[in-house]
């Protein structure tokens, strides 16, 4: 019963007319920039940092949990009508949705993902509702130690998770955790990698880093890839509304597709891409249909869109209750929280519940919105499509200056903000993944506390990272994750070999 009485709470947050608007807001930005490819959530939410400083926390996390759940429900719109999807998590979607418009069921196949979303999203965030709390419970019970090996965990499965190579992965980190030691030591009062510039003795700002590493990068990116030859759009044609066949043949793949989403976003190492592509095989795997499958089926549709949905939903489990962001957009949402001076995790549900349920509130509303917007607006979100990239991308950039310079206004910020660009598009360029230097940067600076900590209490015995059974385990998953890919790697190359 807490967590109802709780969520009654977070509803009153919710449903402040400030609040509606800030979620409204989120729903038709995410939208919008999943729509378009390229430009995911995590871009925006980051563009949109240095401008919501001065807002109240509330309604700007509410805007950014609209974006996150706005920016999956955009992504299959492009992913269905020109066979591009806005975010990775949409690629399964493409394969059978892009098929359906080709055939005249546009309509039908944007339904199905809606709805799906819906409901998954829906059924998602009631979980949260449950899991949340006890999962803050757990970690009320944590010593420093135990926090310094979560940190282990997030480090080594988001490097090990995102991009191409666990060596690249752990690269971008190393670089983060570089830029975290830059500032006064809390500790000692040293100036740490400052240079003798003042402006770095406060550290590295997390929205520069994000708007550089991110918008500039990406423009920069875009700019130097014109020569791409542009997606033709398939028009929407004949009825959006889905046929009795059609819901009959649907909503098991909802269910399905909730079900791999969910758990598979709460983990440290999950993200979108795989529970869509497990949905994707088990549907293929129980149709009958199969005949349709790879020439438009519906379920190919249905799971792996509420499979998308469900690991949203599921990503912010960690996020809030641990505070271990587990995908980009997840990243940023984190960076979000600590320009507000809040740290997610457990003492977040003691000291501000009002913030933490209001926006897991904020969250049903956000499903009940895109719900409603997504299926009379698709013609507007088709024509976002016709803007010229190089109008779209100068826009971002002068949108990340004037971002920048209103945060903070200084010539060193600005160089940085610069510098961060070339590092992203250089990154991109070679195959680096973005997300692990943020990740970084923000909880690089968190887990050296811990350890610091854990290390005083124990007058300096490194064994006391060992001597707590749950430390222990965290670091023996971390040890195993690190180690896996570059073994699996190696046997891959000696059954080649043998062949």
């Amino acid at each position: 019963m807490d967590a109802f009485a709780a969520l009654a709470t977070g509803l009153t947050v919710a449903l402040q007319p400030i609040n509606l608007l800030y979620a409204l807001i989120g729903v038709l930005l995410g939208t919008a920039v999943g729509v378009l490819p390229g430009i995911g959530p995590a871009l925006t939410v980051a563009l949109l940092l240095p401008i919501t400083f001065k807002l109240d926390p509330a309604g700007s996390l509410i805007m950014f949990a609209g974006i996150y759940y706005g920016g999956m429900y955009g992504g299959s719109t492009t992913a269905i009508l020109i066979n591009t999807p806005g975010e990775s998590a949409s690629l399964a979607t493409a394969l059978e949705g892009n098929k359906m418009a080709k055939a005249g069921r546009g309509g039908p196949a944007l339904a199905t993902a809606a709805i799906g979303s819906f409901v998954a999203g829906t059924l998602a965030t009631i979980g949260i509702v449950f899991l949340a709390p006890w999962l803050v419970e757990v970690a009320v019970s944590f010593g420093p130690e135990d926090y310094f090996a979560l940190m282990c965990v997030a480090f080594i499965t988001v490097s090990a998770t995102f991009g191409s190579s666990p060596i690249r992965g752990l690269t971008a980190l190393f670089i983060g955790l570089t830029l975290g030691i830059v500032g006064i030591d809390r500790l000692t009062g040293q100036a740490r990698l400052s240079f003798s510039v003042p402006e770095l003795l406060d550290g590295v700002e997390i929205t520069t880093l994000a708007v550089g590493l991110f918008a500039v990068g990406e423009a920069l990116y875009v700019a130097s890839r014109r020569h791409k030859h542009a997606e033709t759009l398939e028009p929407v044609r004949g009825s959006l509304w889905m046929t009795k066949e059609d819901w009959k043949r649907s909503w098991k793949p909802w269910l399905r597709g909730t079900m791999f989403g969910f758990p598979i976003g709460a983990l440290p190492a999950g993200g979108a891409e795989i529970p869509t592509f497990l949905s994707y095989s088990t549907e293929r795997k129980l149709t009958k249909h199969p005949e349709e499958f790879g020439h438009g089926a519906i379920e190919g549709v249905a799971g792996p869109e509420a499979a998308n949905n469900a690991s949203a939903a599921g990503t912010l489990v960690p996020l809030l209750t641990l505070g271990l962001p587990t995908s980009a957009t997840a990243a940023m949402m984190l960076a979000g929280f600590q320009q507000y001076g809040l740290n997610p995790g457990p003492l977040l549900f003691a000291e501000r519940p009002d913030l933490v349920w209001g926006l897991i509130a904020s969250l049903f509303i956000a499903n009940v919105m895109l719900l409603v917007l997504n299926l009379p607006l698709v013609g507007l979100w088709v024509r976002l499509l016709a803007i010229p990239q190089p109008w779209l991308y100068a826009g971002i950039l002068v949108f990340a200056t004037m971002g920048t310079i209103a945060a903070k206004p200084s010539v060193v910020e600005l160089t940085m903000l610069v510098a961060f660009g070339i590092m992203g598009y250089v990154m991109r360029r070679f195959d680096y993944p973005i997300a692990p230097v943020v990740v970084g940067l923000i909880l690089g600076p968190i887990a050296e506390a811990q350890l610091r900590r854990a290390l005083q209490i124990s007058l300096g015995d490194p064994m006391v990272l060992l001597q707590s059974p749950m430390s222990a385990t965290l670091l023996a998953i971390s040890a195993v994750a690190l180690i896996a890919p570059f073994v699996m790697k190696g046997l891959g190359k000696l059954n080649n070999s043998d062949d």
